[in-house]
């Protein structure tokens, strides 16, 4: 089953995206470097709670 997760820079703290995962393969916190709107580059994004 997947799960709903959002990521968050690790920059400015903002929650920007929304993305699913499946717990079972990928038990560990995502980090995926994606664009950031508010620091207007490219910034590493982490699974938040």
């Amino acid at each position: 089953m997947r799960t709903r997760i959002t990521l968050a820079c690790t920059e400015c703290k903002r929650r920007n995206y929304d993305t699913t995962k499946d717990k079972k393969t990928h038990p560990e916190r995502m980090e995926i470097k994606k664009y950031c709107r508010f620091c207007r580059k490219h910034t590493v994004h982490r699974e938040t709670k």
